[in-house]
């Protein structure tokens, strides 16, 4: 057998066996995780500004009298 002949034969013995694997693909590619799309950095600081501004509007909506 020449060299050429080995390879061939080599390379139709991995497809033969992709072949038989076809439909074996789990359901989903996508990791199950609870990986949140934002860092928790940023989301504190998120957080810290709404509620951070929104206590800063019930004071000055207090100090006023109500009257905007």
């Amino acid at each position: 057998m020449t060299t050429s002949r080995r390879l061939a034969d080599r390379k139709i013995q991995k497809f033969q066996k992709n072949i038989t694997k076809r439909g074996s693909v789990p359901e989903t590619t996508v990791k199950k995780g609870n990986d949140y799309p934002v860092g928790p950095v940023v989301l504190g600081f998120f957080v810290f500004v709404v509620i951070g501004s929104s206590l800063f509007q019930i004071i000055r909506t207090a100090t006023s009298g109500g009257m905007a």
